[in-house]
């Protein structure tokens, strides 16, 4: 299956915007942490500590599980589009808007 998604576009993305069936999320995440948590944002990017390895998959999948629970949407609404052997990582979360995922994870506002 190919993604309609390419590097380019991925690049140019902002840290959430919403997508034809949900939101797109740019995370940049520590893995090896002493606590899984949300560390806050850096500019357009959610930063996120897990206590998983970068080995074998492990910190995606507590990256999905923190993004799930924060989130309070099913952890099969997440998905990893881009970043699987990176920190830097874009997730698709189904079912949510760019605005519902901001104010869930804390996003202050511009005024």
């Amino acid at each position: 299956i190919r993604s309609r998604w390419t590097s380019a576009a991925i690049r140019r993305m902002p840290g959430t915007r919403s997508a034809e069936r949900g939101a797109i999320l740019v995370v940049r995440v520590q893995p090896r942490s002493s606590e899984n948590a949300l560390v806050g944002w850096s500019g357009d990017t959610v930063k996120l500590r897990v206590t998983a390895p970068p080995v074998e998959g492990a910190a995606n999948t507590a990256c999905l599980s923190v993004l799930s629970k924060l989130l309070d949407v099913p952890l099969m609404h997440l998905s990893l589009v881009k970043g699987e052997h990176s920190r830097n990582k874009v997730v698709r979360i189904l079912g949510l808007t760019e605005e519902q995922v901001q104010a869930r994870l804390g996003r202050p506002f511009p005024l």
